[in-house]
């Protein structure tokens, strides 16, 4: 699993404390300069882990003498009342960058535990879970990182890496295979997958070579069928089925032999994980 980069962890914290501390703590001048502690944070509730990169940078960026000690890794599965972490230093940053620290482990938590809840259902399908560009505002990279330690994998990440022709674009080029062919001229090498909605704008796709189909909202008949249909090209096409996903009907649609599964509501409809953060003084 590709690790988070440094620069974009701590751009994301940067953004964060700004918003959060602004011009300083007020509240956190309550506790003595000088005091000391030691902050452990537990997890109410069964959840996979992720976010320790940008619980790490929070501290760092407020007191790089705070010491952090990890006690689970991210994609660990974690179980109520365990504990994540401790972090000891001064009072001041470990009060001041707790809600920031929780914010990010808890969002991101949620996300990892949800994409294994939707990876675990179509488990031995052969199937493949991909996230979408649906995810919270400046939470991108983090939410992507989230998704593969939850055991899915990343679409494309934004609209620089890939392409993804739908009904407007097909409108503006004239055709679907217009579209495509533009497609491959303006940008070579890069992926172009075209959304259809009927079996017959498969076979566009197909005969216009795209790389792959997304196949919004169909019927799991017409899933079967487009599958039947893909298997006997000479270059088959990967196949994405989205649309009306959930954990009640993935485990079908994974069984119509897709290829892979999008899923925006993993990282749009984020419930955080419920965490705790305890702080003793010293002495």
């Amino acid at each position: 699993m590709e690790s988070p980069k440094p620069a974009d962890v701590a751009a994301s914290v940067a953004a964060a404390l700004a918003e959060d501390v602004g011009a300083g703590d007020l509240t956190a001048r309550l506790v003595p300069a000088t005091a000391r502690g030691q902050a452990r944070v537990i997890t109410r509730e069964a959840a996979v882990l992720c976010g320790a990169a940008w619980v790490d940078a929070v501290f760092a960026a407020l007191d790089g003498s705070v010491r952090v000690t990890w006690h689970a890794r991210d994609g660990d599965a974690v179980e109520a009342d365990q504990l994540l972490f401790e972090a000891i230093g001064a009072a001041r940053p470990l009060l001041t960058g707790e809600r920031t620290a929780l914010n990010f482990l808890q969002t991101l938590s949620g996300t990892a535990t949800t994409t294994r809840r939707y990876v675990t259902a179509i488990a031995g399908t052969g199937c493949t879970l991909l996230d979408t560009r649906k995810t919270l505002p400046g939470l991108r990279l983090a939410q992507k990182y989230a998704v593969r330690c939850g055991g899915g994998r990343n679409h494309r990440i934004g609209l620089f890496d890939g392409i993804l022709v739908k009904e407007n674009h097909i409108a503006a080029a004239g055709s679907l295979g217009a579209a495509v062919a533009a497609a491959r001229r303006l940008a070579p090498g890069v992926p172009v997958e075209v959304e259809v909605e009927s079996l017959a704008e498969l076979e566009q796709a197909a005969a216009a070579a795209a790389d792959l189909a997304l196949l919004d909202d169909f019927p799991l008949a017409d899933l079967r069928t487009a599958v039947e249909r893909n298997r006997a090209r000479e270059r088959p096409l990967g196949l994405e089925a989205s649309g009306g996903v959930d954990l009640g009907t993935i485990r079908a649609i994974a069984a119509t032999g897709v290829d892979f599964i999008s899923v925006g509501s993993i990282t749009k409809h984020v419930r955080a994980v419920d965490l705790s953060m305890r702080l003793e003084l010293a002495g």
